[in-house]
Formats: C-alpha cells, sequence, structure tokens
C-alpha cells in the first residue's frame, strides 16, 4: 500500500473510527482501523463486534494494499501533527510508515485477514431521515435508559414510527423520556438499539447536516451519510407497553419557567441526601411552591418558586437528579410538571411545543 491524502480529511475520520475499536484479548485485531487503499480512495474501517464503521477519504494510490493498525496509536499521532498538509502512509515490511512533513514514523500491525466483515445491509427499503432530526431524537431520550444489561430492552432506545411522526423513547423503569418528532414515512416495526451504540452514533452523525439513510433488518440497522456507513446490532426484544404508563388525566398542574425551576434544582442538590431526594410541596389554595432538601450532615434548604398552580394540594418527593437529566431535552422557556396524586408519576412536558414527555416516579418518604 502505498498513497498521499488530505491530514485535515483523514485525522476526522481516524477520529470518528477509532472510537468504536473494541478490546478483545482473544481477538486483538478488534482495537485496529482497518486501512484500504483501492481505486483512489482510502476506506477506514472499525468495529466492537456491536457496531461497526466504515469511512471513505479521497487519496492518490500509488499502491493498493489493506493493513490493521492501532486506532488508538494513529490517531494519537496524526492529532499531534499541526503544521502537515498532506500525509504519505505507506506499508513496508508488515508495518505502516507514517510520513509527513515534520515526521516520519513506523507503526506494527497486525493480520488483517483476521479482521471482522462489517454487515452490509441490503437496500431494498430506505429510509430517508434528516441527520438533526435523529440526533435530537437520540439525545432527548437516550441518558433514561437503563445502564444494566439485566433487561436488554430497558437498555436500549425504541424508535418506532406513529401518525406521521417517528417516536423515540428510552426507560429505565423509574423514569421515561418520549420524543415525538414530525417525520411523514411508512409504518416500520419497532426497533431498539443498545443503550451503549448511542453515544458513538451521536458522535459520528452529530456534525453533519443532511439526510441519512437507515437501513433495518432483523439484527441489524444500518446509517449511511455521503461518506459514512454505521451499523449496529439491534436488540431482539418488546419493548414495554410504556403508553399504559402515561396518565390521560391530572388533580395537580405546575407552569414554571425553565430557568427558575432549574436554579431552585441546583441550589437543592447541595442539600439533598445521598439518595439526591428533593420534597415537592404544593398548594394552589396558597399559591405556594416550594422544593425542600435536608441532608443530616449538611443542613437544609427550603426554595420557593414562582409559578402558576391549579388543583388539589399534594407533597411528594423525587430523585433530583432524575428531573435535571430532562432539562437537555427541553428546548422552549417554560415547561409543565403534572401530578396524579400520591405514589404515582409526575409528567413534565415543554410548553408551548408537546412533542417531549418525561415521566418520573415518586420516592417513598
Amino acid at each position: 500500500m502505498k498513497l498521499e491524502c488530505s491530514k485535515e480529511k483523514l485525522v476526522r475520520a481516524i477520529s470518528k473510527a477509532e472510537k468504536i475499536t473494541g478490546k478483545n484479548l482473544s481477538l486483538p485485531v478488534l482495537s485496529c482501523v482497518l486501512l484500504d487503499a483501492n481505486n483512489g480512495n482510502l476506506k477506514i474501517s472499525s468495529t466492537n463486534l456491536d457496531l461497526g464503521i466504515e469511512i471513505n477519504v479521497p487519496a492518490r494510490v500509488d499502491e493498493e494494499g489493506i493493513t490493521a493498525v492501532s486506532g488508538s496509536v494513529l490517531g494519537s499521532l496524526l492529532s499531534s501533527d499541526f503544521k502537515s498538509e498532506k500525509i504519505k502512509l505507506e506499508t513496508k515490511n508488515e508495518n505502516l510508515n507514517v510520513l509527513s512533513d515534520s515526521y516520519s514514523t513506523i507503526i506494527k500491525s497486525q493480520n488483517s485477514e483476521d479482521f471482522p466483515t462489517i454487515p452490509r445491509l441490503k437496500k431494498d427499503k430506505v429510509i430517508n431521515i434528516e441527520s438533526k432530526k435523529l440526533v435530537k431524537g437520540l439525545k432527548s431520550v437516550w441518558y433514561s435508559s437503563s445502564t444494566s444489561n439485566i433487561k436488554p430492552e430497558l437498555s436500549s432506545i425504541l424508535i418506532c414510527s406513529e401518525s406521521n411522526t417517528i417516536v423515540f423513547v428510552a426507560t429505565d423503569s423509574f423514569r421515561l423520556a418520549e420524543m415525538k418528532i414530525d417525520f411523514n414515512l411508512e409504518d416500520f416495526e419497532q426497533i431498539l438499539i443498545p443503550f451503549k451504540n448511542i453515544p458513538e452514533i451521536l458522535r459520528v452523525f452529530d456534525d453533519v447536516d443532511g439526510d441519512i439513510k437507515m437501513y433495518i433488518t432483523e439484527n441489524q440497522i444500518a446509517f449511511e451519510y455521503e461518506n459514512i456507513y454505521l451499523t449496529s446490532r439491534v436488540i431482539d426484544g418488546i419493548f414495554p407497553d410504556y403508553k399504559q404508563l402515561l396518565p390521560k388525566e391530572f388533580k395537580t398542574e405546575i407552569t414554571v419557567l425553565k430557568e427558575d425551576l432549574v436554579n431552585v434544582l441546583k441550589v437543592s442538590n447541595i442539600f439533598s441526601d445521598k439518595f439526591n431526594k428533593v420534597s415537592f410541596s404544593i398548594s394552589p389554595k396558597d399559591k405556594k411552591f416550594e422544593i425542600r432538601a435536608v441532608n443530616s450532615d449538611v443542613g437544609e434548604n427550603v426554595n420557593r418558586v414562582d409559578a402558576v398552580l391549579k388543583g388539589d394540594d399534594i407533597e411528594i418527593n423525587f430523585n433530583q437528579k432524575y428531573i435535571m437529566d430532562c432539562f437537555q431535552s427541553i428546548t422552549t422557556d417554560s415547561l409543565v410538571l403534572k401530578f396524579n396524586g400520591l405514589n404515582k408519576p409526575m409528567v413534565i412536558k415543554s410548553v408551548p411545543d408537546t412533542q417531549f414527555t418525561y415521566l418520573v416516579m415518586p420516592m417513598n418518604k
């Protein structure tokens, strides 16, 4: 292999690919990126067996070839070069020579024949979705997934279609996040993407602008955008019928400015206990909404929050962290908190935009 290509494009591709390399003692080649030079193109591949990615970079290829080298070593080397505009790659004696204007480096190669094949999904049915909508949907809910693998369907993100919307949902059984995004497409079966794959999917596509092609099979989902092809394993399971958890009626409602609630909860966090417990005291009759936090080692804090209140009085406890997590998904200035009595979940919705719904289970006293 012998080629020359743009350092900027190579760095961008390697930085995306090397994060998807894996650590496997029985298959050490997973820690590598595969470099395949062919027909005026350098294809960069990596996989951790759950995720796989291929990125094509234009190159002047003098000799075709293929090699596998450590992704972290190559990535660190290229990112430390602030001078060169072009990079030369050349294989010699089963190693990779990396040449620039300022250095010459030899990186040990591994047997490229051991590198797993990244599945190419059939393209019979293609779903085109704006990259920003895909990223927004995943970002809005993924933090609500379970981090435990005991129930795989809870440690995943549900994507499905519903009445001209694409719906993203995640839950760990203590809280649930749902984001509906306007999107006109034919109905498709629900798919479950493993929670641990979401950060890498977001990192790969967060900076792209345009339509992403989605291909779905029974065991895989693939995303393709220009020179990037990424595939992920999907969970074989049934997501809980979460709609049964969403209350239809409420006994108490609070409309509050997001900024006011965020600031009060930040202060409450200083005084909350090891369980992050905060207590909501709500009295529409007295026009009072107070948030209280107590820690026997630190002290006690009570904050009154300006809000529009209606309905019944209620005192109820929540995990402060669970509430704070959802604010990253709310872009409006106001939100509404809805309650249906003790031991029943609180529902948070943005106002006036109602695409995002967040449900939080209360804590015991």
